[in-house]
């Protein structure tokens, strides 16, 4: 059995689904973005002041986990204090237009959003409903 050809994104055995919950996480899209935009390859410090609220904790695992994915290549030059640097791979490169294209559509329906939500919010409270 093709467990990639055979695969079910909604089961939560699945490894696509895996890979798309690392992908679609917040910090992983952002962190794609700056590098994606950026011209040359981007040090540690540059990307956590690009991204406002990311801790370091977080955005070093979140770094991790895209190098591990062959997203991210880290380059380690050996001077003192050491450099690093990071850069998408071209695999990573491939996410550019899917995610621009999701950055584009929630630039573009961000006031029906926004509506919808006081719209929601003017209801008051959500009754509890097991089945809702």
């Amino acid at each position: 059995m093709d467990t990639v050809s055979e695969s079910n994104v909604y089961s939560k055995t699945c490894p696509t689904r895996e890979l798309l919950d690392g992908i679609a996480d917040k910090w992983t899209t952002l962190v794609i973005g700056i590098l994606s935009d950026a011209p040359a390859p981007v040090r540690f410090g540059e990307l956590r002041r690009a991204i406002q609220g990311i801790s370091q904790k977080m955005l070093t695992q979140t770094l991790r986990d895209l190098e591990r994915n062959g997203l991210v290549v880290r380059t380690v030059y050996p001077v003192i204090p050491p450099r690093v640097e990071y850069s998408l791979t071209p695999l990573g490169r491939t996410l550019d237009e899917p995610l621009r294209a999701l950055a584009i559509w929630a630039q573009e329906h961000l006031p029906q959003v926004r509506a919808a939500q006081q719209a929601f919010d003017a209801r008051g409270p959500v009754q509890s409903n097991p089945a809702a």
